[in-house]
């Protein structure tokens, strides 16, 4: 029943989900499939849960076969009752390619026609505007996949083409040449069953989480250079003996990072015998991160390849009814990955601490002529902020359960919390990191003449290209601004390490 679609995964998830589309507009045989079987069923008069029942609580209630398109209909109309700040667009269109290429794998049996208008809103960025709250994290993301589908039925909402607000979908439709669908037996409990919500914000924060993750390894790098730390806590002798991967590779990381140092060298025989833990054990630190976060993808690469529908549709002509759509694995990693995240701000925030303390000849605040310029002191407070905020929103959703459906379900996930708590983390999480990367390049050009290694030289340079050396006070917000964009995009470890070894 399954159709060729081939896994999407995190890494190259942009670039998967347009071959998974592009395979999908050429071939929906899996959905044709798929749905005879429910025609099959709607044939032999069998009640059939979503199908020709109620939903919910109300799954023991017959519904007539002149119903069947209404009850589909009501499902949308009734479960799009989200409130709150819009999904971003970009989650959005995640959102969108998640459900068709679910809906794809040919186990929901969902109309072709229905279909292919998804097909047709995602071909031409239509993006349906989908509040935030309102989901549980269990029966899938109802209310937020109720909004994602009603402009199927001519209601609800689409961005504009700026994405800066929202038009009424009947209007969109209309100029884009589009009918809006009546929904057949199915349908709608396929379109709103699934857990596309936690799973668009989790693969698009753990995409950006890969790239953040190599920064904060260049970042930590730079500081121990301007710092005159010790290379020695990252001999792999070390971490053979304790070898969880990620603290390997973190420690190879800077290891190459440092090559060729000659602040390294000039303090080899200076007699300190340790560094703060910020700087000693980053590849403890830094690398349990990576492993919590290469668990929260693997999590999140299964959920996205898997069917999340209920009931589902079998090959062998069977209808079954289970729990596919409960957000419970993904309420968990994602919880799991914001406290990874978090981590990793909260240790940049220490090595950003430490450069402002004027160790080892750095000037304090890192500007020499303080007392009428308060130089780098600011930013840390900054970078404090969002690293007490992001420990309130690292609490775990997935530790809570609120009833619903008059106790039918009566056990939910909270997953969608965990999800949007994940995007907050990691935002802050930018801003915390490019706070040590403009104090730390700020240290850093107080070594000279004396250069880093290699690795830490291009990426200083590559930053020094953006931003200048502060000598006094000045409006710190656009350089931050600056720094932030670069993390995101990797630009640092792009410049530190051309070849790409840096993992």
């Amino acid at each position: 029943m399954s159709s060729d679609t081939h896994d999407i995964r995190i890494a190259t998830l942009e670039e998967d989900l347009a071959a998974s589309m592009r395979r999908l507009r050429a071939d929906s045989g899996s959905i044709d499939r798929s749905r005879q079987v429910v025609e099959a069923a709607l044939a032999d008069g069998r009640a059939r849960y979503g199908i020709n029942t109620g939903f919910g609580a109300l799954a023991n209630q017959r519904i007539a076969a002149s119903q069947l398109p209404d009850l589909q209909r009501n499902i949308l109309l009734s479960h799009a009752c989200g409130v709150g700040e819009p999904v971003p667009p970009e989650i959005t269109r995640l959102m969108l390619q998640l459900k068709i290429h679910a809906l794809g794998l040919g186990h929901s049996g969902i109309s072709r026609r229905t279909f292919r208008l998804l097909l047709e809103l995602e071909e031409r960025d239509l993006l349906p505007w989908v509040p935030s709250r309102g989901s549980v994290g269990a029966s899938g993301d109802l209310a937020p996949l109720a909004h994602l589908c009603l402009p199927l039925l001519g209601r609800g909402e689409f961005w504009d083409a700026g994405h800066r607000g929202k038009v009424p979908a009947a209007e969109v439709l209309q100029t884009a040449g589009l009918e809006p669908v009546e929904l057949q037996a199915k349908d709608g409990l396929a379109l709103i069953n699934g857990t596309q919500l936690m799973s668009a914000y989790g693969a698009f924060v753990l995409k950006r989480a890969l790239t953040l993750q190599r920064e904060a390894d260049v970042l930590a790098a730079m500081s121990l250079e301007a710092l005159q730390g010790s290379a020695i806590p990252f001999d792999d002798r070390i971490h053979v003996l304790r070898p969880h991967p990620g603290q390997r590779r973190v420690a190879a990381n800077i290891r190459r990072l440092l090559e060729a140092s000659e602040i390294m060298e000039s303090h080899r025989d200076c007699g300190k015998v340790q560094d703060p833990y910020c700087l000693r054990c980053v590849p403890q630190v830094h690398g349990a991160c990576r492993d919590a976060l290469a668990y929260a993808i693997t999590v999140v690469e299964t959920e996205i390849n898997s069917v999340t529908d209920n009931p589902l549709v079998l090959a062998d002509g069977d209808i079954v009814s289970g729990g596919n759509f409960h957000g419970q694995p993904l309420a968990l990693a994602l919880d799991f990955a914001a406290i990874a995240l978090a981590e990793l701000a909260s240790i940049s925030e220490r090595r950003t601490y430490l450069l402002l303390e004027g160790h080892d000849g750095l000037p304090k605040l890192l500007m020499k002529d303080t007392g009428v310029n308060s130089g780098f002191m600011i930013p840390q407070y900054t970078a404090a902020a969002l690293v007490s905020e992001n420990k309130i929103l690292c609490h775990p959703a997935s530790v809570d359960s609120i009833p619903t459906s008059l106790g039918q379900e009566d056990h939910v996930s909270m997953g969608s919390i965990s999800a949007l708590k994940l995007l907050g983390v990691m935002r802050n999480v930018e801003r915390v990191l490019a706070v040590e990367l403009l104090t730390a390049a700020q240290a850093l050009d107080f070594r000279a003449p004396l250069r880093p290694g290699q690795g830490v030289e291009r990426a200083h340079q590559a930053l020094r290209e953006q931003v200048a050396h502060a000598r006094q006070d000045y409006e710190v917000r656009g350089d931050l601004d600056t720094c932030t964009d670069l993390l995101r995009h990797g630009a640092m470890a792009a410049a530190a390490d051309p070849s790409g070894e840096l993992a």
